[in-house]
């Protein structure tokens, strides 16, 4: 049955447009107009691709577990204690499912890519969200509880996630209806600035990762005498930064494939290493958020502030709520062209094309 069903073909860098191309990635390259079932079928068979779906897509189902554990076997409909908990597993189930998804419909179009990786974008800024409303109910040290910086750390949180998603929205096209619009891209572009493009991103997404850190970092770092919150957990939270900061240098270095383009393209470039340890990391920091948890719930109910549904799901959800706006606004121009270019995809069939065209 297998032999029955005719995988896509893959292309060389020459043989794509410029805003699917990969920094010292030279094949394995899908059609730049794939069908959402040439998509689905690329997942079976070796692209340049493929393993970043998968070391998304697996991890996904065991965050889904566990998530489904704390579900099933807490109270969480009764004890408030378990909610920023509850929050923090939702989006480790939502960015590893974006990006696979991102990763694996990207090649639909242009226009599709760029839609594709702006919910990739929101969906790590919930994450980042996520992990300050743990670190705020259960990591923060204990000389920091009730302070002014401990009662305003999840206002400015939710404010770093919009930031996050709009200045990584417009690391890609630059602003709607101003730079672009359903004609055209005016100004700038990715394509035209990959560089500038990429500086943005890392900056979109190091901003709240260094804001939500600042209480660990205390912890980890500065703090000493009385109230440090020194315990065993701490181990599990120096595993994670250094992976956090192992993934943070493999997305923006490219390594290893810049050092031997080509002769990574399928296995082993650093955008599939950046997924596995993001993982990998991810576990570690769940591990240590439910490791403090336990261990500190009983000095945390006394003194810390109330948990509520304001500074937990309803911070989530106002997040939400925001990126998905931000994420409409920069998709409807690319969205209003949609059936202007449909036909122009359908009878194009040559992969080769030049420049960042949205077709």
């Amino acid at each position: 049955m297998l032999s029955l069903i005719k995988l896509p073909r893959v292309f060389t860098i020459h043989q794509v447009p410029k805003v699917f191309h990969e920094d010292s990635i030279i094949s394995g390259y899908r059609h730049p107009r794939s069908s959402a079932t040439d998509c689905i079928l690329s997942l079976f068979q070796l692209t340049n691709e493929t393993l970043n779906i998968w070391t998304h897509f697996l991890p996904t189902w065991y965050f889904l577990w566990k998530l489904l554990t704390v579900v099933l076997m807490r109270d969480v409909w009764s004890d408030s204690f378990t909610w920023p908990l509850l929050v923090f597993l939702m989006s480790c189930c939502v960015y590893p499912l974006a990006s696979s998804c991102a990763h694996t419909f990207s090649t639909m179009s242009t226009r599709a890519r760029h839609i594709c990786f702006f919910f990739d974008y929101g969906a790590l800024s919930l994450y980042s969200l996520g992990s300050a409303i743990t670190y705020s109910a259960y990591v923060i040290p204990d000389k920091w509880v009730n302070s002014l910086f401990h009662q305003y750390y999840i206002p400015i949180a939710v404010v770093n996630t919009v930031i996050c998603t709009a200045l990584a929205c417009y690391s890609r096209l630059g602003l709607p209806y101003i730079q672009y619009n359903h004609h055209s891209i005016k100004r700038f572009s990715e394509c035209k600035s990959p560089k500038f493009g990429k500086f943005l991103r890392i900056l979109a997404f190091a901003l709240p990762y260094l804001f939500d850190n600042i209480p660990l970092f205390y912890r980890l770092y500065l703090c000493v005498g009385e109230g440090c919150t020194d315990n065993d957990t701490n181990a599990l939270h120096h595993t994670h930064i250094a992976l956090a900061f192992l993934t943070a240098f493999l997305f923006a270095t490219h390594l290893p494939e810049r050092l031997a383009p080509g002769s990574f393209d399928y296995i082993g470039h650093s955008h599939q290493l950046f997924h596995v340890f993001g993982i990998i990391g991810t576990h570690f920091q769940m591990e240590a958020i439910e490791q403090d948890m336990v261990t500190r719930r009983p000095w945390l109910l006394t003194y810390s502030l109330p948990i509520t549904f304001t500074n937990t799901l309803g911070a989530a959800l106002l997040s939400v709520t925001l990126s998905l706006g931000i994420i409409f606004l920069f998709s409807l121009p690319l969205l209003w062209s949609a059936t202007r270019g449909e036909h122009t995809e359908k009878t194009q069939s040559h992969p080769i094309a030049k420049g960042c065209q949205y077709h």
